[in-house]
């Protein structure tokens, strides 16, 4: 298993022979190194409806095939829009050729705005965890902290943690570093930082604070082997 960081909440991974992409965020997104036209996933795993972590998702979708996970109501929204879509919802699980999918609890918001201005509602906010070869990956989507972290870090053992740290819509470097102990994972990624003034944050922040787990901070286009 190969996770490829691209910037804000970008993930890509690849496993079992399939490529996976999260909540690609990519036009309007200066940090990131994906070019929209060169995308070819197989499946597309969404978090939430906002629309910088939407992002990207009907174009890749049409031009790839890729199916989209994605909250249930969500999945309906993209569903009329022609795309080929698997609605989940908190706490569910599914096997995919790839592996394993749970939705988890996220304590966000949730809602697409439309090129007209028109508010969506897409269901509730959610992490996720993808088990396959092996491993155990989650990433957190935008959330807060939350005690029910504590849970997470109980019943599964994390390889490697996706977790927010740019503050004022989510966690910050602090209460990051507060769940990443709850979690317990062995390399724990910050991500959803710097991609907009409300959320510059300095890594190193959050990395002083960890004090078990491997964090990695990693630069655009960087990845991490399992």
């Amino acid at each position: 298993m190969k996770l490829f960081y691209h910037g804000h909440s970008v993930v890509k991974i690849e496993t079992n022979g399939y490529t996976l992409l999260i909540d690609p965020f990519i036009t309007g997104n200066e940090l990131t190194d994906l070019v929209v036209e060169e995308q070819q996933p197989d499946y597309i795993l969404l978090t939430h409806g906002h629309n910088d972590h939407v992002g990207d998702t009907v174009a890749i979708a049409k031009q790839s095939g890729a199916k989209v996970i994605a909250p249930n109501e969500l999945a309906i929204y993209l569903g009329q829009q022609g795309l080929d879509t698997h609605g989940m919802n908190i706490g569910g699980s599914y096997t995919f050729d790839f592996g394993k999918l749970t939705y988890t609890k996220a304590f966000h918001s949730s809602s697409y705005t439309t090129e007209d201005g028109e508010i969506v509602y897409t269901g509730m906010p959610a992490g996720m965890i993808i088990e396959a070869e092996g491993k155990t990956v989650y990433h957190a989507g935008d959330t807060s902290l939350f005690s029910d972290m504590k849970l997470i870090g109980e019943l599964y053992s994390i390889d490697v943690a996706f977790l927010p740290i740019g503050d004022n819509f989510t966690m910050g470097p602090e209460h990051a570093a507060i769940a990443t102990s709850w979690i317990k994972p062995r390399i724990v990624v910050p991500v959803h930082y710097d991609t907009f003034p409300p959320i510059r944050q300095n890594p190193e922040t959050f990395k002083e604070r960890v004090e078990e787990s491997d964090v990695r901070i990693l630069n655009v286009g960087q990845s991490i082997e399992l």
